[in-house]
């Protein structure tokens, strides 16, 4: 299997820092996307090279990864058409379609 996104992980085979759970596919904006087991949405995202996870409503600018604790709300996405998520408090699961969103929830944007 082609792992185009994947380059952000510790390859096998180098001192091992972190196990890794069972490898599987998910689908993040149309493309498959290696996650492995016991990882969030945002984890598999930031290994895939995607650091933009939404976009403001108001000026279009891009949100990412910022607190990674469920606190602040950047990392939302729509996970199987479910919008407003926090990829940052998902744990990936195979099969799993994630989109980037292009607004926030409603009202300012911050």
């Amino acid at each position: 299997m082609s792992r185009p996104y994947d380059t952000m992980r510790i390859e096998e085979g180098k001192r091992p820092i972190v196990r890794r759970g069972e490898s599987f596919l998910m689908e993040v904006d149309g493309v498959a996307t290696l996650a492995y087991r016991g990882e969030t949405v945002a984890s598999v995202m930031l290994a895939a090279r995607r650091r933009t996870l939404r976009k403001t409503r108001k000026d279009g600018e891009p949100r990412g990864l910022f607190c990674g604790i469920g606190v602040c709300y950047d990392c939302l996405v729509a996970v199987d058409r479910r919008a407003n998520l926090r990829a940052c408090m998902i744990r990936a699961e195979p099969g799993m379609k994630v989109e980037s969103q292009h607004d926030s929830p409603g009202g300012e944007d911050a």
